[in-house]
């Protein structure tokens, strides 16, 4: 049984959504003028809200990429407020946004120090390599996550695309990790 519980934090998520309609940027440009856009450097433009804090790419094609949230109901709301912005604002949007959850980061403390060489030789499909990088690399396939740990005992999760994922890879790999006797407290 693990000794503490993994502190959890959601960083970024990052979703794509589609209003399945062309999307006039010049003009939402005009009738935002806060939005950044420059179409010689990039084809599209950065719609930008305080709450929830984020910055979604908007494309011609009307499909956009929302990053910044720190929850999956934080995106969807991000774009939601987005289309209804543009509608206030007089940009003709026909259908609610279909918003697909990409990817979750989260950050993650285990409270404890890890053994990462022993780690290395003793989790499947690891890889660690402390002259390029110093942490060890952990692909999981339930969930389907990529796990970075590092001797310190903290971790990054990403690849998830549902949080609840993020929960039971973290929980998961911490029991893993208690049963080979690779974590060690103070």
């Amino acid at each position: 049984m693990p000794q503490t519980k993994p502190m959890i934090s959601v960083e970024n998520v990052v979703a794509s959504a589609d209003v399945m309609q062309k999307m006039d940027l010049d003009d939402i440009t005009r009738k935002f003028p806060d939005i950044e856009y420059h179409p010689d450097r990039f084809p599209g433009l950065v719609f930008r809200l305080k709450t929830p804090k984020t910055a979604t790419l908007i494309f011609t094609s009307g499909k956009m990429v929302c990053t910044g949230s720190k929850s999956e109901v934080l995106a969807r709301k991000a774009v939601k407020t987005i289309v209804q912005n543009l509608r206030k604002g007089g940009i003709i949007v026909k259908k609610d946004a279909t918003v697909t959850i990409q990817n979750i980061v989260a950050s993650i403390n285990l409270g404890g120090k890890i053994q990462l060489e022993k780690a290395a030789r003793t989790l499947p499909r690891s890889m660690y390599e402390p002259e390029q990088f110093p942490g060890l690399i952990h692909r999981m396939l339930d969930p389907k996550t990529v796990m970075l740990l590092f001797s310190s005992g903290k971790l990054v999760c990403a690849g998830a695309k549902h949080e609840e994922d993020v929960y039971r890879a973290v929980n998961n790999l911490h029991v893993l990790l208690e049963e080979k006797e690779l974590m060690l407290y103070d």
